[in-house]
């Protein structure tokens, strides 16, 4: 997997990022059919509720150009230690320029040091895959198309039950 087309630097989210995330969020998420156009409500209340365990941006020289997040999960069998990764934001003009990707690559090193055992994720099964993550029926989110719910496991087995995201995902 190559690196972004233009020089980024990624770091953690910082006091004073909010604005920008949730306009970077909002932007990212406007003209694409699949969104209900609440993403940045999400983050803005996962940040609220304390569920951000991670949230990550990628700045170039001059601005954040990206955000990242993963809060955690639960799963119906009681299984420990997993995530939910998303929203993941880049402004429109910067689509398809390897950003998105590097946060990605990024986040799963990042969860993987803090002791993660799984994340999951609801998105596309034609670009997730390149990170490892794929479909499980054993896995399961109740709603949307299963090949969509897709998991990459870390550490252990993989669990068995249905996935409740963070209370910040429902409006």
């Amino acid at each position: 997997m190559k690196g972004p087309a233009i020089p980024i630097t990624i770091r953690p989210e910082e006091s004073g990022d909010e604005a920008t995330i949730h306009a970077l969020t909002k932007a990212a998420f406007k003209d694409m059919p699949f969104s209900e156009g609440d993403e940045q409500r999400v983050v803005d209340a996962l940040r609220k509720d304390g569920d951000l365990t991670l949230s990550l941006v990628a700045e170039d020289e001059a601005r954040i150009v990206g955000h990242i997040a993963f809060s955690p999960v639960t799963i119906s069998d009681g299984a420990m230690g997993w995530y939910g990764l998303g929203p993941v934001s880049v402004w429109p003009e910067l689509h398809h320029q390897g950003i998105g990707g590097t946060l990605v690559t990024r986040g799963i090193a990042d969860m993987r040091a803090l002791g993660a055992k799984g994340i999951v994720l609801l998105g596309s099964n034609e670009y997730y895959p390149r990170f490892g993550f794929r479909h499980f029926a054993q896995l399961t989110y109740p709603g949307p198309p299963p090949e969509y719910f897709q998991a990459l496991l870390l550490d252990g087995d993989m669990p068995s039950g249905e996935v409740t995201y963070a209370p910040g995902f429902y409006p």
